[in-house]
């Protein structure tokens, strides 16, 4: 019999300036970093490229660490090579980026993230990154720059995002530098001529003069 989503482990990542993100580990195995090809994509500077592994095997899951820059713990402990996981083990990717582990057939907290999927015609699967309006997916689908930025402030629902936070989530490598307002301002414009194409009469994107930008809807 193949797994269903209840006979999955569950990923809580909490990320400094965000709210936490509740990523189910549908694939028996998965990597996790900064690089737009590791199936959890976490922008974060201290998270190297390819940060860690995880993978089932003998119906039990495992972490490994792929050299990563800054290290990874597990319950404070830093990880060398590979160790099993366990329910309720906490995870840290470098200094910036905690996860818990909630293992096969145990309930995972509600996430923030939930609630206002339910409340919005707007809703991210943040797993696929998959952006849906009104239950309508938009396709094609968001360029990796586009689709970082709407996340942020998906996640962040409720607050606003500076555009300091902006360049650290959509141009990770770039640390403030090279990335002009002129940048920032085109990014915003394409998005939101993106999603106008689901949903012309709704502001996704607010620009919150002198401060910076929050989800709208």
């Amino acid at each position: 019999m193949s797994d269903t989503s209840s006979d999955r482990p569950v990923l809580i990542v909490q990320q400094q300036g965000k709210l936490d993100l509740r990523w189910t580990v549908e694939l028996d195995e998965a990597l996790l970093g900064r690089d737009d090809s590791c199936h959890l994509v976490i922008a974060e500077r201290e998270v190297s490229r390819q940060h860690v592994r995880i993978y089932k095997h003998n119906e039990a899951f495992y972490i490994e660490d792929l050299e990563s820059r800054n290290g990874t713990w597990v319950n404070e402990e830093k990880l060398e090579g590979t160790r099993a996981l366990h329910n309720g083990d906490k995870i840290k990717l470098g200094t910036s980026t905690h996860i818990e582990f909630v293992g096969s057939n145990f309930t995972a907290p509600i996430s923030k993230v939930d609630g206002f999927e339910k409340g919005s015609g707007l809703r991210i699967d943040t797993a696929s990154r998959r952006v849906f309006i009104n239950q309508v997916e938009l396709d094609p689908p968001l360029s990796p720059p586009q689709y970082r930025l709407l996340e942020l402030l998906y996640l962040n629902a409720g607050t606003i995002c500076t555009r300091e936070q902006v360049i650290d989530t959509v141009w990770p490598d770039a640390y403030g530098e090279g990335v002009s307002e002129q940048a920032i301002d085109a990014l915003i414009r394409r998005l939101r001529d993106r999603l106008s194409d689901l949903d012309s009469k709704m502001d996704y994107v607010v620009t919150v003069r002198g401060h910076g930008f929050r989800l709208g809807g």
